[in-house]
């Protein structure tokens, strides 16, 4: 997949008007960074975020200033103080201290790529992520998104949250990118893999993201039957064992879950 498709199928994409605004030509100019950019130069920061490139300037400046930014030479990237904020989130906060070290271990016992994720519209947020040297899943980076129709982690988060026909409905209005030849096609076929997946507990997503390559996934739940997140497997196809990887995963989710109960 180019860059330019992954930039496509990363960003938020889920019909948000931002207002013609500073406050909203900022969001668009930070945003321009999610598909995975470390750094931006002008002319790239304002075709990505669709400001014009003189007020994409005046906007940078600020933004340096107040440390959202920080300009090296003739390139952006983001600031220590996104960092810092993000570091502030509850989701961000309570989610990645309790279920990195399980997490970790999750990695050590199957060496498949790890993902902790969210769903955030019409998108899965990475919340963590854990992976060897030999990781060839690069399309997924911590605070990226990718389209939960296509991904094992938000299949399970569509599958079990309460508004999952509005969801849907949405998407339907607003569609999503087609990764490879495998990625999921229509709503309809979309809430089919739903239902198997409230059936099963589970989602499956096999070369929807990569060809080659797959992911399992399971919902943390906690003991009230809220569902926050969903740790997921990606990994070759040859190595995407059902009854190898799924004990695990739902291990690993539980733990997650019984330690966020216990904080709260």
């Amino acid at each position: 997949m180019s860059s330019q498709m992954f930039a496509e199928a990363s960003g938020s994409g889920d019909g948000a008007d931002y207002p013609n605004s500073v406050l909203g030509k900022a969001q668009l100019l930070l945003g321009a960074f999610e598909s995975g950019a470390f750094e931006l130069r002008l002319s790239e920061l304002s075709r990505r975020s669709g400001v014009p490139k003189a007020s994409a300037y005046r906007l940078a400046q600020e933004l340096v200033q107040w440390g959202l930014l920080e300009r090296r030479g003739d390139v952006y990237q983001l600031g220590m103080r996104v960092f810092e904020l993000g570091q502030r989130v509850p989701v961000a906060a309570v989610l990645r201290r309790v279920a990195r070290p399980l997490l970790i271990d999750l990695f050590a016992a199957t060496r498949a790529t790890i993902h902790l994720a969210v769903l955030d519209g019409g998108h899965v947020l990475y919340v963590e992520k854990v992976a060897g040297e030999a990781n060839v899943h690069t399309h997924s980076l911590v605070g990226g998104r990718l389209p939960a129709s296509c991904t094992a982690t938000g299949k399970v988060l569509l599958a079990t949250c309460p508004d999952r026909e509005e969801r849907l409905r949405r998407l339907a209005l607003t569609g999503w990118p087609s990764l490879t030849p495998r990625t999921v096609g229509s709503v309809e076929d979309l809430r089919r893999q739903l239902e198997v997946v409230r059936e099963r507990g589970y989602a499956v997503e096999t070369e929807e993201i990569l060809l080659g390559f797959g992911s399992m996934a399971v919902p943390v739940a906690l003991a009230d039957g809220t569902v926050v997140a969903s740790v997921s497997a990606a990994a070759p196809l040859a190595r995407l064992v059902t009854r190898r990887l799924l004990p695990e995963l739902r291990a690993t989710a539980a733990g997650i879950a019984l330690a966020i109960d216990r904080r709260t």
